[in-house]
């Protein structure tokens, strides 16, 4: 899919607040309304946006944050897609990324406490297909994260 400067535009202001009313998305990029709403659903089903989320306040509200660096017996096609499959069916894993360096993949792991984040790396993680090798690091405060603007009410 071609992307604009309009669609670029349309991105950066979802990005900022995601919750933006189409009017003012659109007023915001120079668009009618219905010319807004359909660009972004055009965007929605391409997968250019492939959803929406809450950003919470901070660790107190998530609990446990694990960066998890995980390393592959091989990194063959067919591991790289057992793994991948594997990692979308667990929801404590919010984040997976395919990485060069020194790690095949890193993951962001949030449990509520240490307790659960242990039961994670011994019940999830370490029986994904193929692992050889998990570091994981703890999170002690969030330093830089996304921040979503406040909404008028």
């Amino acid at each position: 899919m071609s992307i604009d400067a309009i669609d670029r535009n349309i991105i950066r202001l979802l990005r900022l607040n995601a919750r933006t009313p189409n009017s003012v998305l659109a007023a915001e990029v120079g668009l009618s309304p219905s010319a807004c709403l359909r660009r972004v659903g055009i965007l929605e089903r391409s997968g250019v946006i492939r959803g929406y989320t809450a950003i919470l306040a901070g660790p107190e509200h998530e609990g446990v944050i694990a960066i998890v660096r995980i390393t592959l017996e091989r990194q063959t096609e067919e591991y790289l897609n057992r793994f991948e499959a594997a990692v979308r069916r667990h929801p404590e894993i919010q984040e997976c990324y395919l990485m060069t360096g020194d790690a095949d993949y890193i993951l962001r792991a949030v449990a509520p406490n240490a307790a659960a984040y242990e039961t994670i790396h011994k019940e999830i993680l370490s029986r994904l297909p193929g692992v050889v090798r998990i570091h994981s690091s703890i999170a002690m405060r969030s330093i830089l994260r996304p921040v979503a603007r406040q909404q008028a009410h």
